[in-house]
């Protein structure tokens, strides 16, 4: 299945001719992709469902909070609120779209960044931003010397 598109504003279609936002080929809404993943006896009971619902909402968002508590610190923090949102997205139909709009977004950005005239900007962005850290620190350096931040005194 194709997840993203070529052009913006242009819809992701399925090998199958069905869009990726849900509709088929001639339209019509197709949910079969959408909701609940639950076994089929935890869903004919209403108070076993709403249970499961809880207790899937309880370990995606006990995942989450660790993502965002390893943003800060050197940790895979964006993959694992993702993994989060992949917990949430067997139960809930908002999660499942959430998912699907970042992964058309993050498609579209990984094309956009190997077009060639793109890489060829940031290439030489990067390039002119590195010549100016460098001539920055070489005027500290011929103005201020190395100076360490302890003077001992013999």
């Amino acid at each position: 299945m194709n997840t993203g598109s070529n052009e913006p504003g242009e819809v992701a279609v399925a090998s199958d001719g069905s869009q990726v936002d849900g509709t088929g080929p001639d339209g019509a809404r197709d949910e079969r992709g959408l909701g609940s993943r639950a076994p089929e006896f935890v869903r004919a009971r209403r108070v076993l469902h709403l249970s499961w619902q809880v207790g899937v909402f309880a370990l995606g968002l006990a995942v989450v909070v660790v993502g965002i508590v390893l943003l800060p610190l050197p940790g895979p923090g964006w993959v694992i609120i993702f993994g989060g949102m992949a917990i949430w997205a067997t139960e809930f139909v908002w999660a499942q779209l959430v998912l699907r709009w970042t992964k058309r977004k993050v498609t579209e950005a990984a094309q956009k960044a190997l077009d060639p005239r793109v890489r060829r900007r940031n290439i030489t962005l990067t390039v002119i931003g590195l010549v100016v850290v460098a001539g920055l620190a070489g005027v500290y350096l011929s103005r201020f010397g190395i100076v360490m931040p302890w003077r001992i005194e013999e």
